[in-house]
This record gives structure tokens, sequence and C-alpha cells, in this order.
């Protein structure tokens, strides 16, 4: 099998629309008993995704008012945490909604912003606790740890509306709202990281799947977080998975591929890979592994968040190192 994936990755990387090399080696073996902090994280996260997914539920543009609630509850806990939330409102039929925006000014002049984003809406009929309460959980969690403390980029954490059907890929997708936005106004980019659907785990051969000839390449066991981007974007991809196996002892892979890939533009980022702004999908791969995906059994109790955690700390140490970079 390993001559196998060996030949089958060669064979994959002398295509155009392909990359699979990623610097590093992903972690193997046990994992360390998790740190104070990481322990910090899992009980927010469980807190987060309990209101989110748990108390609200579903929520959308054909629920107005548990979304609305959504949007209010986010609010509040980025307010809690010292940010001037700002609130992009725009109409969908006849419906007001909203982007929320919390920025941490950056400390170098003229450098380029970086921005970490969820969305918060949900599938229809769908609790939503992974797709993507737990997105929205990293997002607060990363705010929280950052607050206070600026990079020399400015970071901003942008929590969007209107990702699922029958928004996604329209011109009423919260996060193509807001990338829009930025183009317009010229603004320089340097990354975005789209944290999607984080919840899922398992360490059982077969619980993985993949779009053949991906299964391969890659474990079969959905233990690990994969970090996914285009061809666009292939050098934050890598440089992103090579700081996270750096110094996080927790598998992740890495990909740059083209979109004849089922499901590589299935989130946030693809908005901004239209504005041409380099961005990554962080993920639990979804579908590939979520039994619970788009289904009314996507609940809080679902989720494993200590390892959930474990991902965010992680994460926080990546857009710590990308935030620093002034020459991108």
């Amino acid at each position: 099998m390993p001559l196998l994936r060996t030949i089958t990755e060669r064979a994959i990387n002398l295509l155009p629309w392909f990359d699979t090399r990623m610097p590093g080696a992903s972690h193997a073996g046990l994992l360390p008993p998790l740190t104070d902090a990481e322990a910090k994280y899992a009980d927010s996260m469980r807190r987060d995704v309990g209101a989110i997914a748990g108390e609200i539920g579903d929520r959308n543009a054909f629920r107005p008012d548990a979304l609305a609630a959504a949007e209010r509850y986010l609010a509040g806990r980025l307010a809690d945490d010292g940010y001037a939330v700002e609130r992009q409102a725009f109409v969908v039929h006849g419906i007001e909604v909203a982007n929320l925006i919390a920025e941490l000014p950056g400390t170098a002049r003229r450098a380029p912003t970086m921005i970490v984003g969820a969305h918060y809406d949900s599938h229809r009929g769908c609790p939503a606790a992974n797709d993507n309460a737990s997105g929205c959980a990293a997002v607060l969690a990363l705010a929280r740890v950052f607050a206070g403390k600026p990079r020399e980029q400015t970071i901003r954490f942008v929590l969007f509306t209107n990702e699922e059907q029958p928004f996604f890929w329209t011109r009423d997708m919260g996060s193509l709202v807001y990338a829009r936005s930025l183009r317009e106004r010229g603004e320089s980019v340097s990354s975005m990281l789209c944290i999607e659907t984080i919840g899922c785990y398992s360490d059982e051969r077969g619980s993985q799947r993949y779009p053949p000839p991906f299964n391969l390449l890659y474990p079969s066991e959905g233990n690990f977080i994969a970090f996914v981007g285009n061809r666009a974007s292939r050098s934050l991809v890598r440089r992103c998975v090579e700081s996270f196996r750096s110094h996080t002892a927790f598998p992740a892979e890495g990909a740059a591929l083209s979109m004849i890939v089922p499901r590589v533009g299935s989130s946030d980022h693809w908005a901004f890979w239209k504005q041409g702004y380099p961005a990554v999908m962080v993920t639990d791969t979804a579908p590939y592994r979520y039994r619970h995906y788009h289904k009314p059994s996507d609940t809080p109790e679902k989720l494993d968040y200590d390892r959930m955690a474990r991902v965010t700390a992680g994460l926080e140490r990546v857009i710590a190192e990308l935030a620093s970079d002034t020459t991108v």
C-alpha cells in the first residue's frame, strides 16, 4: 500500500490541477493530554455550540427569528471580548440578514489583512451543530484569545450568513457579499481561513471517505483536520499545513485542488477565490466523514469537543504566524 500511494501521488501531482505534497509530517500515534488552554477551548466551544445549535437550532432566512437570535448571540460574545462589532446588512427574500465583523487592527503600516471566518446559518431543518456551529465556536474562541494582542497584520473575524442553499454560490451568499466589498474598496487580503465543520473525528478504519483516486493517498481513519485550497492558494495551503504540523500534535492533511474535485469549493472560501484572494478551508471533510451532515440529527452531543479544542489551539498558532508576516 505505501508503494501504491507513492505511485499514485506522483502520478496525480504530474497533473496541473492537483498538489497533494505538503511539508512536514502528520502527527501519528497517541494524542498528548489536553493542555489547560485546550481544556478552556473545549469548555467555551461546548457552551457556544450548545447555545447556537441546541437552544436556537435551525437558523436561516426561512426562520428569520432564529437567524436573528443567532446573530445577537454571536455579536454579544464578540462584544464581551471587547470588539466593536460591525453589522454588514443586506436583504434577501424581503428579510434583512447580516454578516458580523470584528476587527483586531494590526501594528504594521500598509500590512495586508487576514480574514478568519465561518458561517452561522444552517441547512433548512437542521440544528447544524457541526455544520457550522463548530466553526462559529472556533472563530469566537480565536477572537477571544487574540483580543488585545494585535499582530502585524490586521486580523478580521467574520461570521457569515447565507452560506447554505438556496444562497450557496449566488450573489446573496453572505461571504460573497463581503468578499466583493473588500475587492470594491481595493483592500489587500493576505489570507482567508474558512473554518467549516470541524467537530467529527474517528480512529476507526474506514471512517473516512474520499472521491477517487484520493482514497489511495490519504488515511482511511477520519481522525485528522484537513486544509483545502485551490491551486491559486497553493502557497497558503502549504504554509498552513507546515505551521500546524510543526507545533501541533494532531493529524493534519492538506491539498491544493481544482474545482473539478467534488466539494473543494463547498464553503465560504469559494467567495474569496472568486475575488482573487487566497483562501483555505479548514474542515473535518463534512459529508466524507460525518453521517449527520445536513440532517436533523446534527446535534451538539455528536461533536468531539476535546479534538475540536486541539485543532483550534493549532489554528491559533497558525494565525499568529501568518499574521506576523508583513512580506506577503
